[in-house]
């Protein structure tokens, strides 16, 4: 793991696939130094890494062929802060639901996730929702064939949930949890990445300094 230079860290974003450029605006712009990530080698120079929202199960191929899915697990497990949006919280999760049964998963999250949970493209939607630790009022969420977290281990802190628009309050949509952070990893199942509101991103890059 680097060191990080000054009061800006080295943040890698996962750049094989999604929405890189995204994240490295909203990076940058939170106070840190992003980098893109696609080989071990620039791994190793980042303090933490952001997973970005794409398509889980290409992000899980690409990682096997570009050699990084055996150096990120093993350092995440070795504490590199992470933080992964949609198909980031996916590979981050320990087990995803409706995936590919190829599809590696990197472990960093004792959840257990639903892929594309709340329907497809067409059913895409946004919302407002409190956002556990995050100062300002409620965070404006937009999904897109988004995840939920079905189950989350006792370690696990939830973030933020939202109920399904179209749902009764115990509708199976209703309440599920979009959010989640376990010590230095955190996953959103929506997409911070496009919006103009850098507190989910300052929330990391917070946590990527203390680590």
């Amino acid at each position: 793991m680097a060191t990080a230079t000054g009061a800006r860290p080295a943040v890698g974003v996962l750049a094989l696939q999604g929405a890189v450029r995204e994240h490295v605006a909203m990076l940058e712009g939170a106070g840190a130094r992003a980098v893109p990530v696609r080989r071990p080698a620039e791994l190793a120079q980042v303090d933490g890494l952001v997973l970005p929202g794409g398509e889980s199960t290409t992000m899980s191929r690409l990682l096997e062929t570009f050699e990084l899915l055996e150096p990120l697990r093993e350092a995440i497990a070795g504490g590199l802060p992470a933080f992964g949006s949609c198909a980031g919280m996916i590979l981050l999760a320990r087990q995803v639901l409706d995936g590919r049964p190829d599809q590696q998963q990197l472990g960093g999250l004792d959840v257990v996730v639903r892929r594309n949970a709340f329907g497809r493209q067409v059913d895409s939607f946004e919302a407002d929702l409190p956002f556990a630790g995050v100062p300002g009022g409620p965070l404006h969420a937009v999904f897109i064939r988004a995840p939920w977290v079905e189950k989350a281990g006792g370690g696990v802190e939830v973030l933020a949930t939202v109920p399904d628009p179209d749902d009764p309050p115990d509708g199976p949509r209703a309440d599920r949890i979009v959010a989640v952070r376990q010590g230095a990893v955190v996953a959103t199942a929506f997409h911070p990445e496009i919006t103009r509101d850098e507190r989910v991103h300052r929330l990391f890059v917070e946590l990527v300094r203390k680590a």
